[in-house]
């Protein structure tokens, strides 16, 4: 027995990883609808149990499923890099952002009339809460993408953001003079930005460190630049347990809050910097790669319509969904309405503990009763088909 529900390390993924548990055990919730057990239970002949055994088997609910996943596979992965405390993410949030749009498009053959909506969302959302100039400073400063992408300095909205940060974490305008100057240094990769060893380290190489090993030659950009790419991107690490200083009895004055904050958020600076891996850099592929557990694209409006029950026969969830008359449009009724409203809810609670897991664990495979329920299911369509 597998639970659907999964708990997640990362907030934000569980629901998700539930959607996704809910896709991977999509045989066994269909053919447990199916079965006899079900038919003749008490919980088959109640309306909610019947609206559920409805939805099981109506191929548009497994295609929204397939669908939601495909959208949020590639998102999930950027908001886990965000609240990640293990390697500051600051240079990585601009590309990670671009790969998310792309491994959704492809999610969908390319075709824009799928996706158009769901890029207004994330861009809404992008320029309120994710765009901001340490973002693209990071972006900039980071040699991976830099040197791999000549036209970032053309980049107004990048550029931008480079230069908001530098007046304001750079006060001495002095020291901004000499920034700007340096910039130049690393944009042609000059000195010690050209040596053989910093390009091979580009990209194998967390940025922060690669700026400590090469950038001698500019002291001031190198400082600005460690500083910008050692940032975390989210606040979650000290957000939580604050709900205490909220409240009338405990709160806090402004000055003690403040000071609780600096302690607060030093310690886990300093609880990472213990426990920090800075050689190795940060990976985006699992962006590119986060679909590839789903089969194909959605080319097709009705993909689960047409998918096979059993790999040896033609009998399709399609024809189930037919034979059950689950296609057919639901006529609201008074009597149902109100058989609906007079229903009282069911909770049951499992003896199971639920667990939380790693969102990158390997996959689980499913164990089913194909042959006894392949000769149930014949038996059972063709009286339907009668």
């Amino acid at each position: 027995m597998k639970e659907l529900i999964k708990l997640a390390k990362t907030r934000f993924a569980t629901a998700f990883l539930t959607l996704a548990r809910i896709h991977q055990q999509k045989n066994n919730l269909r053919k447990m609808f199916t079965l006899e057990e079900w038919t003749t239970s008490k919980w088959a002949k109640e309306q909610q149990g019947k609206r559920v055994a409805q939805i099981m088997l109506m191929p548009s609910f497994w295609n929204t499923v397939v669908y939601a996943l495909k959208v949020s596979g590639p998102l999930l992965c950027v908001l886990r890099l965000v609240d990640g405390e293990k390697k500051p993410p600051m240079g990585y949030i601009y590309e990670a952002m671009d790969r998310a749009k792309e491994a959704i498009s492809n999610a969908f053959g390319g075709k824009e009339e799928r996706y158009n909506n769901i890029f207004e969302i994330i861009d809404r959302r992008w320029d309120v809460q994710l765009h901001r100039p340490l973002h693209a400073a990071g972006y900039f400063l980071n040699p991976e993408y830099f040197y791999s992408n000549p036209n970032i300095e053309h980049d107004n909205e990048v550029m931008a953001g480079l230069y908001n940060c530098i007046s304001k974490l750079v006060p001495n305008i002095d020291v901004q003079d000499k920034i700007s100057q340096e910039l130049s240094i690393y944009k042609q990769a000059e000195n010690l930005f050209g040596l053989p060893m910093a390009i091979r380290q580009r990209a194998t190489t967390a940025p922060a460190a690669w700026w400590a090993a090469y950038g001698s030659k500019t002291p001031n950009l190198q400082k600005f630049g460690t500083k910008v790419l050692s940032l975390t991107c989210s606040s979650s690490g000290c957000e939580w347990n604050w709900s205490i200083y909220s409240k009338k009895r405990n709160r806090l004055d402004q000055k003690r809050l403040n000071d609780l904050v600096f302690v607060k958020y030093n310690r886990a600076l300093k609880r990472r910097y213990d426990m920090r891996d800075i050689l190795d850099p940060i990976s985006l592929k699992n962006i590119d790669e986060s679909n590839e557990w789903l089969l194909g694209r959605i080319d097709r409006e009705l993909d689960e319509d047409d998918e096979f029950v059993f790999d040896d026969d033609i009998l399709t969830w399609g024809d189930i969904a037919t034979a059950s008359g689950v296609g057919e449009s639901s006529q609201r009724t008074r009597a149902t309405s109100t058989s609906r409203a007079r229903a009282t809810p069911r909770v049951t609670r499992s003896s199971s503990v639920l667990q939380f897991v790693d969102e990158e664990e390997s996959e689980e495979t499913d164990e089913e009763d194909v042959d006894g329920y392949k000769s149930m299911m014949k038996g059972k369509i063709m009286t339907y088909l009668v």
